[in-house]
C-alpha cells in the first residue's frame, strides 16, 4: 500500500474521531413558550399554515405519481387508471424537491411570502416520513386535509433572537412571549417552531450546549416499577398508585360534544365553534395525564439511584381487548417521561424482560404459574411469601435489571438491596 494512500486513511480517521469528538460535546434540550401574537400575526401564521400545507401536499402527489408510475404492469394497462412517466424520470428525493421549491418560488407570490428555509423544513418533515415507512414499517404519508398542518419550524434564527419579552422570528419579526421560566446561560437557540394549539399558539425553543454530558452508571439504591390498570404504578418497596381514567372520567362531555360537531352544518362557524370545545377538551386531558406522568415520575427517583421497568409491547397492548384503558393510560410517554426524569436527576434507567414477571415468586425465584387478572394477591406454596401482585412483579423487576448491571443471584438472594425480601 502507498504512503499516499496511508495517509488519506489516516486524514478519514483523524476527521471521524474528530467527529465523534464534536457531536458527543453537543447537547440540546426543548423548552416550550406561549407566544401572544396580535391579530395580524395571527392572520399571517394562519397564511403560512395554509402555504405550507400546499408545499406539503404537492411534494407528496409528486412522489406518489412517480411511485405508482413504476408499479405499473408492462403488458397490460389499468382499467381506472394508468400512472405514464419517462422511464429515465428520476425519483423526487429532499435534495431535487428543494430545487423545485426554488424554482416554484420565483413565480409563485404566496411561495415567496413564506421564508424559503422553512418550507425545506417541510419538505423534510416529508422525507422523514418516507424513511420512517421504510425503515420503521410506518404506513404511507398521507395528504393533509386543511387544518391539519398545525407547526412550521425555522432551523436558522438571527442574533440574539430572544430578549424582553419578544421573540424575533425570520420574515414575521418580533412577536410577545410569555416568559414562564428561565432559559439557562450559555445556550445557543439553534431553531424555533411555532405550533398551533386549541388553546393558543406556542413556540418551541431547541437549545444546544457545548458540553458534554457522561452517561449515568448504576448505584444507590434500586426500584423496580410495574404498571397496571388498576394501580398504576407498583414499585418494588410497596408503594403503589391508583391509575386516574383520565379519559373515562370525561368520556360522556366528550361524548356531548362530539355529538353536537356532528349536528352542525359542516364548515359552518357553529362547526368551528364546536370542534373548537372538543379540541381543547382533548388538549385538557391531555395535559392532566401528561402532568400526573411528571408527578409520578419525580416520586419514582427521590432518593433511589437506579430504574428498572418492563419492556412491554405496547403496540399490541394497544390492540387488545382492554386497548382502550391501555392507551388512556399511555404507558409508552410514561415511560419517556420517566426516562428524561431519571436523566435530569442523574438516576440510573434501564428496561427488562417482561416476560412472565407475574409468575415468578421474587423470594424463592419459583415459577408459581399464570394468575388470572382476579387474583390480585401472590402467594407461594414452596416458601410461603405472600404480598400483593403488582409489587411481586415490580420486585422480580427490581432482580432482573441488578443482574443485567451486573450484581449476581447470590448477592439478590442474600436480600442486600432495599425492596428485595430478604428469605
Amino acid at each position: 500500500m502507498s504512503v499516499a494512500v496511508l495517509k488519506i486513511i489516516a486524514t478519514i480517521v483523524r476527521l471521524r474521531v474528530e467527529y465523534s469528538q464534536e457531536v458527543m460535546h453537543l447537547f440540546n434540550l426543548t423548552y416550550e413558550f406561549k407566544l401572544k401574537p396580535t391579530q395580524n400575526q395571527i392572520a399571517l401564521f394562519e397564511e403560512w399554515l395554509e402555504t405550507h400545507r400546499r408545499v406539503y401536499n404537492y411534494a407528496l402527489a409528486e412522489r406518489k405519481d412517480w411511485y405508482n408510475s413504476r408499479s405499473c404492469q408492462i403488458n397490460v394497462c389499468s382499467l381506472n387508471k394508468c400512472y405514464i412517466m419517462p422511464a429515465d424520470a428520476p425519483r423526487p428525493t429532499f435534495a431535487s424537491q428543494c430545487k423545485s421549491l426554488t424554482v416554484a418560488r420565483k413565480d409563485s407570490e404566496h411561495l415567496n411570502r413564506v421564508n424559503a428555509q422553512s418550507l425545506q423544513q417541510t419538505l423534510r418533515r416529508l422525507e422523514k416520513a418516507f424513511v420512517s415507512m421504510w425503515e420503521q414499517n410506518h404506513g404511507f404519508p398521507r395528504f393533509k386535509k386543511p387544518g391539519r398542518m398545525r407547526s412550521f419550524s425555522f432551523p436558522q434564527l438571527g442574533k440574539d433572537p430572544l430578549k424582553e419579552g419578544c421573540i424575533k422570528l425570520p420574515v414575521i419579526g418580533a412577536v410577545k412571549i410569555r416568559s414562564s421560566r428561565s432559559i439557562p446561560d450559555g445556550g445557543v437557540i439553534k431553531q424555533a417552531r411555532v405550533v398551533k394549539r386549541a388553546s393558543g399558539w406556542y413556540v418551541m425553543l431547541t437549545l444546544q450546549w457545548d458540553v458534554s454530558v457522561p452517561s449515568h452508571v448504576p448505584h444507590g439504591e434500586a426500584l423496580g416499577v410495574d404498571v397496571g390498570l388498576i394501580d398504576f404504578v407498583a414499585m418494588s418497596n410497596g408503594l403503589n398508585v391508583k391509575r386516574p381514567k383520565f379519559l373515562a372520567l370525561l368520556q360522556r362531555k366528550l361524548k356531548l360534544l362530539q355529538q353536537r360537531v356532528s349536528r352542525k352544518k359542516l364548515g359552518s362557524s357553529n362547526w368551528r365553534k364546536a370542534q373548537i370545545k372538543v379540541a381543547r377538551l382533548h388538549e385538557h386531558i391531555a395535559n392532566t395525564r401528561k402532568d400526573f406522568h411528571w408527578k409520578i415520575a419525580h416520586q419514582i427517583c427521590d432518593g433511589v439511584g437506579m430504574v428498572f421497568v418492563e419492556d412491554l409491547n405496547l403496540v399490541g397492548l394497544s390492540r387488545s381487548i382492554l386497548g382502550k384503558h391501555c392507551l388512556d393510560a399511555a404507558w409508552g410517554q410514561f415511560f419517556q417521561i420517566l426516562e428524561q426524569c431519571c436523566f435530569k436527576r442523574g438516576v440510573y434507567f434501564q428496561k427488562v424482560d417482561s416476560r412472565k414477571t407475574s409468575q415468578i415468586c421474587p423470594n424463592c425465584q419459583t415459577q408459581t404459574g399464570k394468575k388470572d387478572l382476579s387474583e390480585r394477591v401472590h402467594a407461594c406454596t414452596f416458601c410461603g411469601y405472600i404480598t400483593n401482585r403488582d409489587v411481586a412483579a415490580a420486585q422480580v423487576v427490581c432482580q432482573r435489571g441488578l443482574a443485567a448491571v451486573g450484581y449476581t443471584v447470590k448477592m439478590l438472594s442474600e436480600g442486600k438491596f432495599v425492596g428485595i425480601p430478604a428469605t
